[in-house]
């Protein structure tokens, strides 16, 4: 039996979302923002297994999450899982399998723990989550207005982050939106900019960190070069080298692995 753990960043940003993560007792993917084909496509394309998701986790019911939940369940024959406003709002068929849960308390599916923690979004019930195996964390939170001192908790103590960067703050303020989007983007209830993502990798920084995925990051409002750029000053002040890469939303992450301790 396997005895590490893999993951990869299928897609991120406003065309799609979803995160592949595998342990020895098959894999989970936390939501599913692209066509079913696409994500298994992209699975595939990373060194995943599809014939090993066991379940799809939702974040919150925005379209760039949930897009192909519903024929992924379908094809795969998988529950979903969700908080009952989430699963709600998301208007959810009911031939496919469907696990709520509240946010706050863990469970476990695929052999990992799963610790759901709420983020402050113009959603439903948004969560992030910590998947756990092991004592080895990955931390997920993305579409996120701010760093609430819940989500600096849950990530500390995380090896592997994956964690939004969606807008440089300047090229929000001069670029082509209307004001009224670019003031939810950059609400407490909207987007990490740049710079609110680094102030909480500098909060959450420590020496087991081993890896920092940026996410969800604007095509229109950012660049990955502004964004990387950002949390390398963080993370070099540190003292110490992190895996730090930016998420794409056209192709898929190589898949990581991280050995059990």
């Amino acid at each position: 039996m396997m005895e590490y753990i893999t993951f990869s960043v299928l897609s991120s940003g406003s065309k799609g979302n979803s995160t592949y993560i595998d342990g020895p007792e098959g894999a989970i993917v936390i939501d599913v923002g692209l066509s079913a084909r696409e994500i298994l496509r992209r699975t595939v394309s990373a060194g995943g297994e599809p014939g090993r998701i066991r379940g799809i986790l939702l974040t919150h019911e925005h379209s760039d999450h949930l897009r192909g939940v519903v024929p992924l369940a379908r094809k795969l024959k998988i529950p979903v899982y969700g908080t009952a406003s989430t699963i709600l709002a998301a208007q959810l068929p009911e031939d496919i399998t469907i696990v709520s849960f509240d946010s706050g308390r863990s469970f476990n599916t695929a052999g990992f723990s799963i610790m759901p923690f709420a983020l402050p979004h113009d959603a439903a019930d948004p969560v992030g989550y910590i998947v756990e195996m092991e004592n080895t964390r990955i931390g997920l939170a993305t579409d996120l207005g701010y760093g609430t001192i819940l989500v600096r908790d849950r990530l500390r103590n995380c090896r592997v982050v994956i964690l939004e960067s969606n807008h440089d703050e300047q090229m929000l303020i001069d670029g082509p939106y209307p004001w009224f989007l670019k003031q939810r983007v950059n609400s407490r209830s909207g987007h990490l900019s740049n710079k609110a993502s680094s102030g909480i990798l500098d909060d959450i920084f420590h020496a087991g960190l081993e890896s920092v995925t940026l996410a969800h990051l604007s095509e229109i409002n950012n660049e990955p070069d502004l964004a990387l750029g950002s949390a390398k000053d963080i993370l070099g002040l540190n003292g110490r080298s992190v895996k730090l890469t930016a998420a794409s939303a056209h192709e898929p992450m190589p898949l990581a692995r991280l050995d059990l301790r």
